[in-house]
């Protein structure tokens, strides 16, 4: 099972000139194929006046990786796009680039930095995050382990939910898959044994990736 994947962190737009021709990018997270083809048709339609609207995009459940010249002279448009999100590893991804010839021919080797250009220039705006599956560990010990847990949690940087005070207090953990075992072993040596630690439902979790 797939536990970290990257993806770009939400929509993202952008804007270049080449060679007098306008070149609009757009960048998008999707969960499916049905997502990403609704998302082309939607820029396609917005933009039916353009001279081309090339497209790639790669989905993560199906692996489905597909592109498109959309009339620009074959492997110019599309691939390039398509090179760039995979060249970046991202799942998830697609990306739409629209454009409006401005009167000069940029020909084959132009076309394709032009449109791996774009597709980064949008990645970049959009912005990545890296996607990993974690499982949630409630912890709950007496008062008197409340300052040793809450510097210990700081110190670990651990991914966490507000904790819950009642008679008890109870610290909710976001663990990386994999990484509960350790955790377990962990609270009881620093607890001597005397917290209850539970394991309970996973979800992916994001962080961002700085470029």
């Amino acid at each position: 099972m797939e536990t970290r994947y990257r993806t770009v962190k939400g929509y993202g737009e952008t804007e270049i000139v080449i060679q007098k021709s306008r070149f609009i990018t757009r960048v998008n997270r999707v969960s499916t194929e049905q997502e990403a083809a609704a998302f082309v048709e939607e820029i396609s339609k917005k933009h039916w006046d353009a001279t081309h609207n090339c497209y790639a995009y790669v989905t993560r459940g199906t692996q489905v990786q597909k592109s498109s010249d959309d009339g620009e002279p074959a492997g110019t448009a599309g691939r390039p796009i398509l090179e760039v999100i995979r060249n970046r590893d991202l799942h998830d991804t697609v990306i739409v680039v629209t454009r409006y010839f401005g009167g000069i021919k940029l020909g084959a080797s132009g076309l394709i930095r032009a449109y791996s250009q774009c597709a980064a220039a949008g990645i970049d705006t959009a912005g990545e995050v890296e996607r990993i599956l974690h499982r949630k560990m409630s912890i709950t010990t007496d008062y008197s382990f409340v300052g040793k847990m809450e510097h210990e949690l700081r110190t670990h940087g651990f991914d966490m939910d507000p904790p819950e005070f009642t008679d008890q207090v109870t610290w909710h953990l976001w663990v990386p898959l994999g990484e509960e075992a350790e955790v377990t072993k962990w609270v009881t040596e620093l607890t001597n044994g005397r917290a209850s630690v539970t394991e309970g439902e996973t979800m992916f979790r994001e962080k961002e990736v700085k470029s």
